[in-house]
């Protein structure tokens, strides 16, 4: 009777692990990825999705080391890339919208464009290490395609994600920060400061896609909550928060 009891167990167990979707997801994506997993549950209740949210470069590697994730939600569609050449990711990496750059400010007005990065009162401007962070790397972009990247390459203050480069312009720890756009409807930025959405003609375009982990095979929920986040149904969540979504 006790053999019987444990097993029972056993499966219970097996079934709720199977059900846990373990998704590696970029810092942009944190309001958007809570309202797509709301709404996944109404739909399927007994799922469990677990986010990881961090900088894509950071997550990648961790993903390369074998951290156990089913799904990568990357801020851009090299990363997810690279692990499919490397053999840690299977089927096709695909496109769920393209982001935007903003500069967002506490307290300078900004809305008259990049031309505020000359101000004499902004020491310190704030963005995501352009090396492990997509919106770093196109905050560098924006900065030489406008020729300003000289005069403020001493004032740049890196932050390990995008959501952290928020903190800094939010606490005061920089005057100003180059943000993900999704970014300005959070709790703690939401109709705060000032903000200025900069031309895409200044940096390359920011495709964000996503790909299933090598191994997702074993929790088939994987596979069904990367189709919900690419279909019809989450198209209007992504719009709120500013992503043109490729039909």
């Amino acid at each position: 009777m006790k053999r019987i009891i444990l097993l029972i167990a056993c499966m219970v167990s097996i079934a709720i692990h199977a059900q846990t979707v373990r998704v590696a997801a970029a810092g942009n994506l944190r309001f958007i990825i809570g309202d797509i997993k709301a709404k996944y549950l109404v739909i399927n209740p007994k799922a469990n999705i677990a986010v990881t949210l961090g900088a894509s470069g950071a997550l990648t590697q961790q993903i390369i080391n074998g951290a156990s994730f089913d799904i990568f939600m990357a801020a851009d569609i090299k990363f997810p890339q690279k692990l499919k050449d490397q053999g840690c990711a299977t089927g096709d990496v695909k496109t769920y919208g393209f982001g935007k750059l903003v500069l967002w400010s506490n307290r300078l007005d900004v809305s008259k464009g990049v031309e505020i990065l000359n101000d004499k009162r902004i020491m310190r401007i704030a963005i995501a290490k352009p090396e492990i962070a997509p919106y770093g790397e196109r905050a560098v972009e924006c900065l030489k395609y406008y020729k300003l990247y000289e005069n403020s390459k001493k004032k740049l203050v890196y932050a390990d994600n995008i959501e952290q480069a928020a903190q800094f312009a939010e606490t005061g720890n920089a005057e100003i920060a180059f943000l993900a756009y999704a970014l300005l409807f959070g709790p703690e930025i939401k109709g705060k400061g000032y903000y200025f959405v900069i031309d895409t003609s200044s940096y390359k375009p920011v495709e964000q896609a996503c790909v299933l982990i090598k191994g997702w095979e074993r929790n088939r929920e994987a596979a069904k909550f990367m189709n919900f986040v690419l279909s019809a149904e989450c198209k209007p969540i992504f719009e709120k928060y500013g992503f043109i979504v490729p039909k």
